[in-house]
């Protein structure tokens, strides 16, 4: 499979609303905490919108919720992995996307046979408080070699001048969140993003 190199992250349906349309062709709705019939009004609404739009949803650890709903894809952490149903995901059509951090998680998510696997972070984040030093370019290129034709989505710290040395070295996806949820501007940010990232399409 081939993943759109822009791989937009936000937390709500009104975020997929707002710049989808602009020509998003990947998004993942990331919601942490929120009772199921608010995380199941958001996810059908961002599938309509992304329908629309002809934009891939994937919905970050929510899979029963993705499978009720007819998304496309479901992406889970490490955690999330241990407790999730993969037959039922599999039995269902959804793709499957997993984080890895250090070769152990590399490893574990080879082995649940992913669609495409993720590595971060790659740049320091302020997304989340990391366990992990920033991987560094260098690492994408070890990550491309050893999980082969899986498409590998880079995340962490990302801006648009940093996605050619990203690309360079091996990504075929770059994920954003901050750098566009937390920019003044996020529309313009965002055309910023499809712009920089369409020579990789």
């Amino acid at each position: 499979m081939k993943l759109d190199p822009f791989y937009l992250i936000v937390d709500s349906a009104e975020w997929i609303d707002r710049l989808v349309p602009l020509g998003v062709k990947l998004v993942q709705l990331r919601i942490k905490n929120a009772p199921d019939n608010a995380l199941r009004a958001h996810i059908r609404r961002a599938r309509e919108t992304c329908a629309a739009c002809g934009c891939q949803l994937i919905v970050n650890d929510h899979w029963r919720l993705a499978i009720e709903e007819g998304c496309d894809f479901v992406h889970l952490g490490q955690e999330d992995l241990v407790g999730a149903n993969r037959a039922a995901i599999a039995d269902a059509g959804l793709g499957l996307g997993l984080s890895t951090h250090d070769e152990t998680e590399r490893l574990v998510a080879l082995k649940a046979k992913p669609d495409y696997i993720a590595l971060g972070p790659v740049y320091p984040t302020i997304l989340k408080k990391m366990k992990w030093a920033p991987q560094g370019v260098e690492r994408i290129t070890e990550w491309k070699a050893a999980i082969g034709g899986l498409p590998l989505v880079a995340i962490g710290g990302l801006t648009p001048a940093r996605l050619a040395g990203v690309f360079d070295h091996g990504a075929d996806s770059a994920a954003v969140v901050t750098d566009i949820t937390r920019n003044a501007d996020p529309e313009s940010r965002t055309r910023e993003w499809l712009a920089a990232t369409a020579p990789w399409r």
